[in-house]
């Protein structure tokens, strides 16, 4: 199974792998997906009510079951991905990229070096003191996933420029928002097919994994074989309505 220390390898020699997003500020959910047979859960701090001590509990919960935390921020600023790494994530989900530019900037801010992430050895990533600095840089530079989101129309014609970046390790579909950019009634619109299969092309072309949600009518399968390998789909706010729905359907109706 994909653990911590190998998901970032696991992503780039595009193994499949499956995941779901976190929606409740909640460690002990956390700890309940950390037994689940996952390779991620990504804590959707960009729709969900996570301050900086509910993401930091989570992210520990996650940690202490070896469970990859992946980190969706709310636009992609340096503090945003600063707090998600210090506190422990492997990796972070940067929403609405749309130019190689951005792609260069948010790139920087998720490492260390020149003009990049700022150093605290103070962290849980870096060990709280117990190890070196040149250790922990050398660590996390190593390990540390980053996700650019594709999820606007604009950003199609900049898929090259993006893909091409060094420190980008994945291209994620944000299939809902690109069919809003489009101007798409469904998720299953021919122009959002088209973008999705362009943007597997360029991961391709750029020797980079691709990730995607994809909508329940849909199948892993046929994406997988245009390239995608990283797949987030659920939450735990699915698991608990699908769960309640399953349940109340086993009592029998009243007789008339």
């Amino acid at each position: 199974m994909v653990r911590t220390d190998s998901f970032r390898a696991a992503v780039r020699a595009f193994e499949p792998m499956m995941g779901t997003y976190l929606k409740t500020p909640s460690p002990i959910v956390c700890e309940v997906l950390g037994l689940a047979p996952l390779a991620c859960v990504c804590i959707d701090a960009e729709h969900a009510p996570f301050g900086r001590m509910e993401l930091d509990a989570c992210i520990a919960a996650l940690r202490a079951a070896d469970m990859p935390a992946l980190v969706r921020v709310q636009s992609g600023t340096p503090g945003e991905v600063l707090s998600a790494l210090d506190c422990g994530a492997v990796g972070v989900v940067l929403p609405h990229v749309v130019s190689g530019a951005q792609a260069e900037a948010a790139a920087r801010s998720g490492r260390y070096g020149p003009g990049g992430r700022g150093y605290a050895g103070s962290s849980r990533a870096a060990g709280y003191t117990t190890g070196t600095m040149a250790a922990h840089i050398a660590n996390s530079n190593a390990r540390t996933v980053l996700v650019a989101q594709i999820e606007d129309a604009e950003a199609l014609d900049e898929l090259d420029a993006i893909a091409a970046v060094e420190g980008i390790d994945c291209l994620f579909v944000g299939r809902m928002d690109l069919t809003v950019s489009l101007g798409a009634d469904s998720p299953l619109d021919a122009r959002v097919i088209d973008a999705v299969e362009r943007i597997c092309a360029a991961g391709r072309r750029h020797g980079k994994a691709v990730g995607m949600f994809i909508p329940p009518s849909e199948d892993c399968a046929r994406w997988q074989a245009l390239g995608a390998s990283l797949f987030i789909l659920g939450s735990d706010h699915q698991f608990l309505l699908d769960g309640a729905r399953a349940l109340g359907k086993r009592l029998a109706p009243a007789q008339a």
